[in-house]
């Protein structure tokens, strides 16, 4: 029994280092149970501002913080519009907030997202998935997350009718819906409907990290490292390019066909890099493909360099540019840009000859991508809305 109790006092020293060092790593508490409601007043999606006054007449305040970004908040979207639906007309007023600076989310957070946290891709997530509740933009001061204390996305916050808070915590217990076991949301509004005490007033709320203003020095630091990475071009022949359309990369494969005296080419290049910034850590990857002239390498790498083009990069290695089109394409009539995205399999699921539309071909890698290592993801993005 001697050792035992030992055992246990060192485990307890052991992780009592790492609870204050998340407490430090907070900089806003958490709202505590029975506080009174934050005040705000913030813009919403619908170009209206929505205040905590105009909820006063409902029994019941919900408060979820949420953004586009995260993968777990996107897994929980269509629990929030159930929730939304099935409270309406019962006294329950549901309001969403996302809390998040976009200036703050690094490129290598967006591998699950076609669109950040900005007021502007606040709409475009609401409108592709049909947002039926207020969905307000607090990234800007960030006043009202300081407020609340939102430690993760999505974090709910139910208030009574005296705006008393009565719950913190999650929505349920699990974000893949098939494992939920505990619908801790429901339970609170429940009990607040009926009068009664909330039975479990406080859970954790699990997902992306609030991304507080602070967090734009890793943006910036990322930024910095990217444009340390190495920019290289390769000739490629015509076996390179058939071999290329048969997709050995055993990833998803994004081909981006251009020239730099192509205008739309080089105005969508960045677009292509941003892709690849975003999605690289996953199975994905970017070549490029420069249907310059070989003589010309000096000019394409230089163009790759201003673009800071960590990609594989290739470039027409003969002069022969039409036996190395139809290498790769032989129904491709030459115009660039030309796109293409090719699964493992060689399985072609876009191809355009014009200029993309990065937030189609965005969708398109994602909902494309295995479930690696966010099983129910894939799933959510092939579904029709």
């Amino acid at each position: 029994m001697k050792r035992r109790s030992i055992g246990i006092l060192v485990l307890a020293l052991i992780a009592a280092p790492v609870l204050v060092a998340q407490e430090e790593h907070s900089p806003y508490p958490t709202l505590a149970i029975a506080s009174a409601a934050p005040d705000f007043c913030l813009p919403g999606i619908d170009d209206k501002t929505h205040c905590l006054k105009d909820y006063a007449a409902s029994k019941v305040l919900v408060i979820i913080f949420t953004c586009d970004h995260c993968p777990t908040a996107q897994l929980y979207e269509n629990r929030i519009k159930k929730l939304a639906d099935d409270y309406r007309g019962r006294d329950v007023a549901l309001v969403t907030i996302e809390p998040n600076a976009p200036d703050a989310v690094r490129l290598d957070e967006m591998g699950y997202t076609d669109v950040s946290d900005s007021f502007e891709e606040m709409k475009i997530r609401a409108a592709h998935r049909h947002f039926n509740f207020p969905y307000l933009y607090d990234g800007e001061t960030q006043k009202v997350a300081r407020a609340y204390g939102p430690t993760a996305t999505p974090h709910v916050f139910i208030f009574d009718s005296g705006r008393h808070l009565r719950y913190e915590g999650r929505v349920d217990d699990n974000p893949r819906e098939a494992y939920v076991k505990h619908h801790d949301t429901r339970d609170a509004i429940e009990a607040l409907l009926a009068g009664q005490p909330v039975a479990v007033a406080k859970t954790p709320s699990f997902g992306c990290s609030t991304k507080w203003a602070y967090k734009s020095e890793g943006r910036k630091e990322e930024m910095a490292e990217i444009e340390k990475e190495p920019v290289t071009v390769k000739l490629a022949s015509a076996e390179d390019l058939k071999a290329l359309r048969k997709n050995p990369t055993g990833k998803l494969l994004l081909v981006d066909f251009w020239a730099t005296w192509c205008g739309p080419c080089v105005k969508e290049f960045p677009d292509f890099q941003t892709m690849y910034r975003m999605y690289r850590h996953r199975p994905f990857t970017l070549v490029t493909v420069s249907t310059n002239y070989p003589d010309a390498e000096k000019g394409v790498l230089r163009v790759l360099k201003e673009q800071h083009a960590s990609s594989s990069n290739l470039l027409f290695g003969d002069m022969d540019i039409y036996k190395l089109m139809a290498a790769f394409d032989p129904d491709w009539n030459g115009a660039v840009p030309y796109t293409m995205l090719i699964k493992p399999d060689g399985e072609v699921v876009y191809k355009i000859q014009g200029e993309i539309d990065p937030l189609k071909l965005k969708r398109l890698i994602i909902a494309n991508l295995p479930d690696d290592d966010y099983v129910g993801h894939q799933a959510l993005w092939q579904a029709k809305d």
